[in-house]
């Protein structure tokens, strides 16, 4: 689906992603029977307050290597191909360490790239936040991936922990969206059939909102309305 979505439409996608919720969203996949694409509740927002995530997938895989310390050229190359609305997904074994921290995340907004989701540790939290850089990671820590985790794949399918099954398989392209409620993965050929269905309930809640602050009582609302 990348390929067939020009930049301009790319980007006015991900606008109206940010204006739904993941709830949403989830509540649409398991209506279309793919109930398992929220990831696990350990994916937090750092710092708290950095907002939602709404992008396309650039999948980036990594494991524990041993290696000599210097710098990790692996892993500057494999973000090379990032783009204007991609969200880097990092995966693989390392717990303890941290992928992400403030250069690279220097290095994707100048890209173009609109956040991070790591599914491991990350630091430079303060420096994130100055940088207006959201990211959604399961830990934090101070322990640099130099010289202990090294990154051995880009654009290939990754396996990020889920909330209802153990992993969620994310490819290049999908879409992801995060907020207050948690992170969930959009498979990329329903991007926008999930995206339309999500508005349309979307507008039904805000309705549901006006009429019980003018009145309205739950049951009623539910008669008019019915459930969402």
């Amino acid at each position: 689906m990348e390929n067939e979505i020009n930049v301009a439409d790319r980007e006015n996608i991900r606008q109206r992603y940010l204006r739904v919720d993941t709830s949403n969203v989830a509540d649409v996949l398991d209506n279309l029977n793919v109930p398992n694409q929220g990831l696990a509740p350990e994916f937090t927002p750092f710092p708290a307050d950095a907002g939602q995530l709404a992008g396309w997938a650039y999948t980036i895989r990594g494991q524990n290597t041993p290696f000599p310390m210097g710098g990790d050229a692996d892993k500057m190359a494999a973000c090379q191909g990032v783009s204007a609305g991609d969200i880097t997904v990092w995966s693989g074994d390392g717990d303890g360490t941290c992928y992400f921290g403030e250069l690279i995340a220097i290095g994707m907004k100048e890209r173009g790239s609109v956040g991070a989701l790591v599914d491991g540790g990350i630091r430079d939290v303060r420096w994130l936040k100055k940088q207006e850089f959201p990211v959604f990671a399961r830990y934090r820590s101070p322990v640099q991936s130099i010289a202990r985790w090294k990154v051995n794949g880009c654009q290939v399918p990754v396996f990020l922990r889920g909330a209802t099954v153990k992993f969620v398989t994310v490819n290049p392209g999908d879409f992801i969206l995060a907020d207050e409620d948690g992170a969930i993965i959009i498979p990329h050929h329903l991007v926008v059939q999930v995206l339309e269905e999500a508005e349309r309930l979307t507008n039904i809640e805000v309705a549901i909102r006006s009429e019980l602050a003018q009145g309205l009582s739950l049951s009623e609302a539910l008669k008019k309305f019915g459930h969402v």
